[in-house]
């Protein structure tokens, strides 16, 4: 699927088409593109459940009309009981990646629709957010079709998701696990999303819904209560950006790994590269990525608690000494081990020039496998990527965030041009990003085929223990050749992977067309009207 949507009035996109069409619904009744990925977060959280859910966090960019963006931090803090003591005390030397230990931190996706609806409204827009979620509530009631990747995550992650409260009851059919088309209900996630949608997002937090959610936490055994979602409030922040060749590029501060995505780019750029597949394209990513998660692995985690600022690594200087470290011919030693993760990305852009690049996780498949009884709605597992050990800003402590892998993405291009940008894939997301943007900006690809054509992943995903550079096998054989003589440990596998990830992207031009793509590797749809 090489082929670019354009349209003229607007443009969304995301890993699910239910998800898409719900976004483009909104933007054809005249709502902007924050009130269209509301609805497109809110569907994906009822018929992509393996992939996200309203349990999760969620990180927004905004740009209105080619303005400086405005972040939107939705992520959760670590429970007020949630310390190394607690976890040593029930005999456990790790924070386990299932079960209610490892959901440890206070869900934020849903303080963040808030934040955006409020955004939205200070920006003219008019929807209800009972109109957002009307979508997701039908799904949830009436029943969506199970994807082939439901049904193969399910079964594959189903020996340690089993015991996990409430996971069986609700997430398979007659106890085993959903076959591909085989229609799924989540009525009491319906029920939840309905209630958002009338009684508003405080209601999940600080109202009768927190205090639903607070009994079906101390059911479950979740080191987190009803105080510690009255404490929590999403924030506005300002993004992190740099300058390349021909555009400035803007991504999330910490927690998030948005500054490694940013460094990429930018170091990328400073190599020269003028040829676009060939062994200098994605050799020189691969190392600049080396160089950029060595920084990352150091410094980023939890922000109230470094003692660096990010900006500091994103100075021309700083950007200068760290390419020179770049060997163009060998590759660097790679044994750092990395993180699997479990996130969806979306975005739109309407006729407006609203632009918004959200992404929404729940870290693993399924997250911590916790489903709340009353309310219906599975916990992250996001707590799990704290150290119980040790010092600095990843050590687990009350009120402390989590080091997140989601990074959303967005791109001002100096002829006017507007670009969101993302995927999931937990480490391969700075990777993809660096993929699609080199791909489509500096090399001229197609938007479509940027995101289409084979892509690489440094590290190990979905668990496993690999830290090898895995590859797409439709790359050029003697690529592959030579990347393996440079001193890169190759690993080649199918053709298109979810392993990579599930990127989609949109671009507005300066004469309002617009331009959409979408993922092959996943269930998804750009649509526009």
């Amino acid at each position: 699927m090489l082929n670019t949507p354009r349209s003229r009035r607007g443009m969304v996109t995301s890993p699910h088409h239910l998800a898409s069409e719900a976004g483009l619904r909104i933007l054809r009744e005249g709502g902007n593109a924050i009130e269209a990925v509301i609805a497109m977060a809110a569907s994906l959280a009822v018929v992509y459940p393996h992939m996200t859910a309203i349990g999760g966090d969620g990180f927004w960019l905004v740009s209105k009309d080619g303005s400086e963006p405005t972040a939107i931090d939705a992520c959760g803090a670590a429970a007020a009981a949630a310390t190394p003591e607690l976890y040593a005390s029930n005999g456990l030397s790790a924070i386990p990646w299932r079960g209610p230990f490892a959901a440890n931190t206070v869900p934020g996706t849903i303080s963040g629709w808030g934040e955006a609806h409020r955004l939205s409204q200070e920006i003219g827009g008019r929807l209800p957010l009972s109109r957002l979620v009307e979508d997701a509530v039908w799904s949830a009631e009436n029943g969506f079709a199970a994807t082939a990747s439901q049904e193969q995550l399910t079964r594959s992650k189903l020996p340690e998701l089993k015991d996990a409260p409430n996971f069986v009851s609700t997430f398979l059919i007659d106890g085993r696990p959903p076959r591909e088309g085989e229609v799924m209900k989540l009525p009491a996630l319906g029920r939840t999303l309905s209630r958002i949608g009338a009684q508003g997002t405080e209601d999940f937090y600080r109202g009768a819904l927190a205090r639903d959610i607070a009994a079906d936490l101390v059911s479950v055994g979740s080191p987190l209560t009803g105080a510690d979602f009255s404490a929590h409030h999403a924030a506005r922040r300002d993004a992190l950006s740099v300058a390349v060749r021909g555009a400035r590029l803007y991504n999330f501060p910490p927690p998030t790994q948005g500054l490694a995505s940013l460094m990429i780019l930018a170091l990328f750029d400073r190599l020269g590269v003028t040829e676009a597949e060939g062994f200098e394209h994605i050799h020189g990513l691969v190392e600049a990525t080396k160089q950029a998660f060595l920084v990352r692995d150091r410094a980023v985690g939890d922000p109230a608690s470094m003692t660096v600022d990010p900006r500091d690594f994103l100075t021309t200087a700083a950007l200068d000494a760290l390419a020179g470290r770049i060997d163009r011919k060998t590759a660097l030693p790679w044994p750092q081990p990395a993180e699997p993760g479990d996130t969806v990305w979306l975005g739109a852009i309407d006729k407006d020039g609203v632009a918004v690049s959200f992404i929404q996780s729940i870290f693993f498949e399924f997250g911590s496998g916790c489903v709340l009884p009353q309310t219906g709605f599975v916990l992250q597992n996001r707590g799990a990527s704290f150290r119980l050990a040790g010092e600095g800003p990843r050590r687990l402590a009350p009120g402390r965030k989590p080091f997140h892998t989601l990074n959303p993405a967005l791109a001002l291009f100096d002829d006017g041009r507007r670009m969101v940008y993302g995927t999931m894939g937990g480490e391969g997301q700075p990777q993809t990003q660096s993929a699609i943007f080199t791909r489509y900006a500096m090399f001229g690809q197609g938007l479509q085929a940027a995101v289409t054509a084979p892509r690489w992943l440094l590290g190990k995903t979905w668990g496993e223990n690999s830290v090898t550079l895995k590859l797409e096998s439709r790359f050029d054989t003697a690529l592959v050749a030579a990347l393996r003589a440079a001193g890169h440990d190759i690993e080649l596998l199918e053709d298109f992977t979810g392993t990579m990830g599930h990127a989609g992207a949109i671009v507005m031009h300066p004469g309002r067309v617009f331009e959409g793509a979408t993922d092959p590797r996943s269930d998804g749809a750009a649509a526009g009207f």
